[in-house]
């Protein structure tokens, strides 16, 4: 069975960084697409952040292009966020997950197994 770990996260002043990571246990994690989605107050959860099986190929939602970098470790069987420039619109419960695609998804559907989130919060 496929386990994602999260950890990091936490609270932040504006103009901030935190960095999250997931670790992804029970199968082959190089054989994933992996993706980091949030869920603010009042909604829905959204890709934000994706990268491709062999790391050559990301995605970044227009919100946070430039100010995040979504990396993996295939060694250490785990993906980061590292969240740069944090303002109070980036406040959310954020997930990773993980796709059996080879490239990367954006929609919640493409996901077979999720972290159980991590709260990010950020004060002005």
């Amino acid at each position: 069975q496929v386990q994602l770990v999260q950890s990091g996260g936490g609270s932040v002043q504006a103009g901030g960084s935190l960095r999250l990571s997931c670790e992804v246990s029970g199968r082959t994690f190089s054989g994933y697409g992996m993706g980091w989605f949030r869920a603010a107050p009042g909604k829905e959860r959204e890709c934000i952040a994706a990268i491709s099986r062999s790391h050559n190929s990301t995605y970044y939602a227009d919100d946070v292009k430039g100010r995040f970098a979504i990396s993996r470790d295939n060694a250490k069987n785990t993906v980061y966020l590292q969240m740069n420039r944090l303002n109070p619109d980036d406040m959310a419960v954020y997930y990773c997950a993980a796709s059996p695609l080879p490239g990367w998804g954006t929609h919640r559907y493409e996901y077979d197994y999720w972290g159980r989130g991590t709260q990010v919060a950020v004060s002005s």
